[in-house]
């Protein structure tokens, strides 16, 4: 299957950047779309351009080994309607048309394409319905289609699922007519109505809009079920704004390594300040979401960026750990208890890891453990118990970890082999 992407526009609301290009949380607008429909079978695009903008979107086309044929819109200010008459020649069966300007989640993407006409949304949840596309719909079909309806079913989301036969509509309305706009090619045509409800998507039309939908985008980058307690409700609240100011600026990697020198820097802190290692610890565990939030959030994810993370969350803890049992521990048995917590939180993600290698999924998208210690779990207790460090004997501490931590290992070996 085919698909055309329209980016012919002059983006005057915008100043005139090449809109398509325009980066939202780390990816340009339309490498989102294209690349989710890549993954999913269509084998082509038809991307439709202006003169002005067609060398910079070629460019970033080649880049990107995307598979296209530049179509060139010679006068965009006949509308979009002629934009997409243009693309006729390459459309010979059933084919998708986006918008190079809307912004879609991947699960849109999924759910649309088993959809068929226009695709529309009976309950936008990130769009102003005011500044919308509007569409009444008559048996299943489009009645009426602008954005200054009051009468309306749905709003139109920009994606489409259609036959070729609809270049006929098109070609009678560019022989009557010299601005022709889509939204009338679909309103003659009676094009059939699919309604897909409250994804997200969004018309990029604005800086603000911008701005908005790359907050969402990072927002929707959060691990969910895989995040542990303190995760969910602290960590994240705080990390997806780090995020969300950093992702244009960074990569994933280099959020890695921010974090894994926070943690270290914690640990050096623990003979200077025991009560500001456990805060800066705690930070280190914030900014370590961030990294992963980012690279999900600008379609960066990688199989190596993972593995390291992991590797150095291990060195962070373990050094921590380590310096705070040197700094605070004397005995022989106060060292066994402490070795015996700071193996156990070792084993926590040791035996998580190993399960996801083994069987390929998500132990924690699989099991809901009933005793806490994740790793994020954990470091807030450490926090605590740093920042109560003046009445708080540091051996309790890790008599408490090295319980938690070994019994919740047996738990998850327990229910996996059940």
């Amino acid at each position: 299957m085919k698909a055309v992407v329209l980016c012919s526009g002059l983006a005057k609301r915008m100043g005139g950047v090449v809109k398509p290009l325009l980066k939202i949380a780390g990816r340009e607008i339309i490498y989102r779309s294209m690349k989710f429909l890549e993954n999913r079978g269509i084998d082509e695009f038809i991307v439709v351009v202006n003169r002005i903008n067609r060398e910079k979107i070629e460019a970033f086309l080649k880049r990107n080994d995307f598979r296209y044929r530049i179509v060139v819109n010679e006068h965009p200010e006949r509308g979009n309607g002629y934009s997409f008459y243009l693309a006729r020649k390459y459309i010979d069966s059933d084919f998708v048309l986006i918008m190079g300007d809307h912004v879609y989640e991947e699960r849109f993407i999924d759910e649309a394409l088993k959809l068929r006409g226009l695709i529309c949304d009976r309950k936008p949840r990130f769009v102003d319905v005011s500044e919308a596309t509007k569409v009444l719909v008559k048996n299943g079909r489009v009645e009426k289609i602008g954005k200054k309806l009051k009468d309306f079913t749905c709003v139109d989301t920009g994606f489409f699922i259609l036959s070729p036969d609809i270049f006929d509509v098109a070609k009678d309305i560019v022989r009557e007519k010299d601005v022709i706009e889509l939204s009338e090619i679909m309103e003659r045509a009676g094009v059939e109505v699919s309604c897909l409800d409250g994804y997200f998507w969004m018309d990029i039309d604005t800086v603000e809009e911008a701005k908005q939908a790359k907050k969402i985008i990072v927002s929707m980058s959060v691990k969910g079920r895989e995040d542990g307690f303190i995760s969910r409700h602290l960590n994240r609240k705080v990390s997806t704004r780090i995020s969300s100011f950093l992702v244009d600026k960074i990569e994933p990697i280099h959020a890695t390594w921010l974090s894994f020198f926070a943690g270290i820097i914690s640990s050096f802190t623990i003979f200077f300040s025991i009560p500001l290692a456990g805060v800066l610890y705690q930070f280190s565990s914030i900014f370590d979401g961030v990294d992963g939030e980012i690279a999900r959030a600008a379609m960066k994810t990688s199989k190596h960026g993972g593995w390291l993370d992991s590797i150095l969350d291990r060195y962070v803890d373990s050094i921590f750990l380590s310096f705070l049992a040197f700094a605070t521990l004397s005995g022989n048995y106060e060292w066994l208890i402490a070795v015996l917590a700071i193996f156990g939180s070792f084993m926590i993600s040791y035996t998580t890891e190993r399960y996801k290698a083994e069987f390929g999924e998500s132990f924690y998208k699989k099991y809901k453990p009933i005793i806490f210690g994740k790793r994020d779990e954990r470091i807030f207790i450490v926090m605590l118990f740093c920042l109560l460090s003046f009445c708080i004997k540091a051996i309790y501490l890790f008599a408490f970890l090295a319980i938690i931590t070994n019994l919740r290992v047996v738990e998850s070996v327990l229910r996996a082999l059940s």
